[in-house]
């Protein structure tokens, strides 16, 4: 038909792109059960241990996403990135910075998924010193996925990081603010109370 493209011709631009949107969705969750875990917001008992098992294999399956989702645009025959331009932030000539920022964010949210296995050899305490930074590696796949394609701003995406975002705001809140770690005193008795 005249006027229409071929779909094929943009197949890996597709492809990449729907994996991309997949890896954001999957680090979203994996964001929220983090915090939600580290906040200790699960009170069932034995419901932290499952959901670990969970925030591992989520973790590991956007890895892996991320992975796809530069590895299919070497195919893409309008950017037709080397590895390089995929794996070095910055280095891709098309859209420089809006690439850069989800090729650091993709890199980080790698070292923090493995960061898991080794902490035996940095410690415990070093590991989560770490791993706590990895909502700025959500907030940088955020500024990506908005930034960059050509559905960036549509209102679908826009409405689908609203709803994926909205629950790592409230964990983060939760798990952050001084008054939400404090422990609560029966109503009526003050410190003095109790001396």
């Amino acid at each position: 038909m005249k006027g229409y493209a071929d779909p094929a011709q943009h197949f890996f631009w597709l492809a990449s792109r729907s994996l991309g949107v997949v890896a954001v969705v999957l680090l979203a969750a994996s964001v929220t059960l983090g915090i939600a875990l580290s906040a200790r917001m699960l009170k069932r008992p034995g419901m932290a241990a499952r959901l670990k098992h969970w925030h591992e294999a989520i973790a590991l399956t956007a890895m892996g996403a991320i992975a796809g989702h530069g590895l299919l645009l070497i195919g893409d025959k309008y950017l037709h990135p080397s590895l390089r331009d995929i794996a070095v932030p910055f280095a891709m000539h098309g859209q420089p910075a809006w690439t850069g920022i989800g090729i650091v964010g993709g890199w980080l949210t790698a070292i923090f998924t493995f960061s898991f296995y080794v902490r035996r050899w940095i410690g415990n305490r070093a590991w989560r010193w770490l791993h706590r930074w990895t909502l700025g590696a959500y907030v940088l796949a955020v500024i990506h996925t908005v930034g960059s394609g050509t559905d960036a701003r549509s209102p679908w995406l826009v409405a689908l990081l609203i709803a994926i975002t909205a629950p790592i705001v409230f964990g983060a809140t939760y798990r952050f603010l001084p008054a939400a770690r404090e422990p609560r005193r029966a109503p009526g008795r003050t410190a003095e109370a109790g001396a």
